[in-house]
């Protein structure tokens, strides 16, 4: 599976940004999609993650009623949606695909995907 994030890009803190991860396998290969955000010098961590079949969501605290996940089967795509960026949110952020068969791991943490896409980078200023 190859993943292509996009999106990215510099805003101002209070500002919005839309990513956007398009996979290349078609939905019926997916089970789970989330994003994961990462600092230098730092472990990958946890935003926002969304269940193919039933679109269940899952965030992280710290994005939780800023962030919004949202998936479009038709494409294979998920997006991010980032209101009211913070400094804090500053990083390279990262997609990925966990498949169907996949390991059983809750979605939430970065082991559960097979496929990572290449990274984009969202810097907020303030």
């Amino acid at each position: 599976v190859q993943l292509q994030a996009s999106g990215g890009g510099l805003v101002q803190a209070g500002g919005s940004l839309r990513l956007s991860c398009a996979a290349s396998e078609p939905s019926f290969k997916i089970t789970a999609m989330g994003w994961f955000r990462q600092l230098p010098g730092k472990e990958r961590e946890f935003v926002a993650a969304i269940r193919w079949a039933g679109g269940e969501e899952y965030y992280a605290d710290s994005v939780e009623g800023r962030f919004t996940i949202s998936r479009d089967s038709t494409n294979n795509t998920i997006y991010l949606q980032m209101n009211s960026l913070q400094r804090e949110d500053s990083a390279i952020y990262y997609c990925a695909c966990r498949p169907v068969k996949g390991r059983a791991i809750a979605i939430t943490l970065s082991r559960a995907y097979d496929f990572w896409g290449q990274g984009t980078q969202v810097t907020v200023s303030s």
